[in-house]
C-alpha cells in the first residue's frame, strides 16, 4: 500500500530527490565513492556547496550583500546564535511570541540578555498571529517565527513585520523552518533568515542560515567561535565538517523547486492543497479547525473533533488508507496534516475522501 506522509518533520521530500540522493549514497558522480565518505574539501563537494548557496540566492532573489550558510544544530541553536550576534551586552531583542518555538527563542535570548515579548497569542493557545504590537526603542532586532507547526498558524503577510523593523532601523530576524521556499517572500528585507532543513528542504542535520553581512560586528560582546556568523562566512560554511548528505539533498530539493516553476509555483501548489483541505474541515460536521481562518498555515493544517471519543476510530481509518502522521502534536492533541511542497494533491484528496466517508458513517 502506498503511504501518504503527513508528518510534520522530518517531512516528505520529492520522490525524484530521494531517488537521486539514494544513488549518491551508493556512488557520487564519477568518483566511485559514496557521497558520505568523500572529503568535504574535495572539488566535487565544494561545487555542491557553491551551487546550493547560489541557488538559495537565486530562488529568494538575494543580492550579493547576503551570505548563505549551511550549519548544524537546527533552528534551536539559531535561537541563541542570532541573539549572540545581534544583541548588545546591555541590549535586548524584540520577539513576537506565536508558539512553542517562539517561546524557546525568547528563553535563549533571556539567557544572553533580554528577550522582550512585544505581543503573544498564548492567551488562546497560540491559535492566531498577533497584529497589534509596538517595538521598543532600544531593541537590537525584531524576531518572528513565520510558521508554527504545532498550532497551525502562519504569518501570511510579512510586510507589516518588515515595516515595523524598518521603522525602528533594526534587523528583522525570522525562523522560517517550516515554510521556507513555500512561496515568494521579501527576503532581502530581512537581516537573518534561518530554517532547519527537515521540513521543506532536506533531511535533518542541516540548517540554512541567510545573513545580511552589514548587520554583523556591531555587538560589544565576545561571541564563541562556533556561534559567530563571521566564522562561517569567512570559511564558506566549512569551518568544520558540514553535514554533506543534508546539504546535497537540500541542493537537490532546490533544483526540484526551480524545475517546477520556482516559488510562485510552489505557492500556487500549496494554496490549492490547503484550500482543498480547509474547505473540507469547514464543511464536515465532525471536524473543526483550530487556527484563526486568516492565519491558517499553508504548511500545517490543525483540526479537532468535537466528539473526541471518535478520534481513535478516525486515526484507525487513516492508517488503513495509508495516511500516516495525521495525529496532532502531543501538546495539543487532535489532528495535524502537514502538506509541505512535496506533498501531492492526490494525497490531500485521499485525506478529504476519508474524512467525508467517516462523516457518512459517524455523523
Amino acid at each position: 500500500m502506498k503511504k501518504h506522509n503527513f508528518f510534520a518533520g522530518p517531512a516528505i521530500l520529492p520522490a525524484e530527490v530521494l531517488s537521486e540522493a539514494a544513488q549518491a549514497v551508493q556512488s557520487f558522480g564519477d568518483m566511485g565513492l559514496s557521497l558520505v565518505e568523500i572529503s568535504h574539501r574535495s572539488k566535487e563537494f565544494v561545487a555542491v556547496m557553491e551551487e546550493a548557496q547560489q541557488l538559495t540566492k537565486e530562488l529568494l532573489h538575494l543580492p550579493d550583500d547576503f551570505a548563505v550558510l549551511f550549519l548544524q544544530g537546527g533552528a534551536s541553536l539559531q535561537f541563541a546564535m542570532s541573539a549572540y550576534n545581534l544583541m548588545r551586552s546591555d541590549g535586548s531583542g524584540a520577539y513576537l511570541e506565536t508558539g512553542s518555538w517562539a517561546k524557546k527563542a525568547v528563553k535563549e535570548a533571556n539567557i544572553i540578555g533580554k528577550g522582550h515579548v512585544v505581543a503573544s497569542s498564548a492567551d488562546t493557545n497560540f491559535n492566531y498571529i498577533p497584529k497589534d504590537f509596538t517595538l521598543p526603542d532600544d531593541a537590537d532586532y525584531f524576531h518572528i517565527t513565520t510558521n508554527n507547526t504545532i498550532y497551525g498558524t502562519e504569518i501570511r503577510d510579512l510586510q507589516p513585520m518588515v515595516d515595523a523593523a524598518k521603522a525602528k532601523g533594526i534587523p528583522l530576524v525570522a525562523d522560517m523552518s517550516s515554510d521556507i521556499f513555500s512561496g515568494p517572500i521579501p527576503a532581502s528585507d530581512f537581516g537573518i533568515i534561518y530554517a532547519g532543513a527537515q521540513k521543506n528542504l532536506g533531511p535533518a542535520g542541516a540548517t540554512l542560515v541567510i545573513v545580511r553581512k552589514d548587520i554583523l560586528g556591531k555587538t560589544d560582546r565576545a561571541i564563541p567561535t562556533m556561534l559567530n556568523y563571521q566564522t562561517h562566512i569567512d570559511k564558506d560554511s566549512m569551518f568544520n565538517t558540514p553535514p554533506v548528505f543534508a546539504v546535497y539533498t537540500s541542493l537537490l530539493t532546490m533544483r526540484w523547486i526551480k524545475k517546477h516553476g520556482g516559488l510562485q509555483a510552489m505557492q500556487a501548489r500549496n494554496e490549492k492543497k490547503a484550500d482543498l483541505l480547509y474547505n473540507e474541515i469547514d464543511r464536515n460536521s465532525l471536524f473543526e479547525g483550530t487556527a484563526a481562518k486568516e492565519d491558517r498555515s499553508l504548511m500545517n493544517a490543525t483540526f479537532v473533533m468535537p466528539k473526541a471519543e471518535l478520534e481513535p476510530a478516525f486515526l484507525q481509518v487513516c492508517t488503513e488508507a495509508g495516511l500516516v502522521g495525521v495525529k496532532g502534536h502531543r501538546s495539543v492533541g487532535g489532528f495535524r496534516a502537514s502538506i509541505y511542497n512535496a506533498m501531492e494533491l492526490d494525497s490531500v484528496q485521499l485525506l478529504v475522501d476519508v474524512m467525508q466517508d467517516f462523516e457518512k458513517k459517524n455523523g
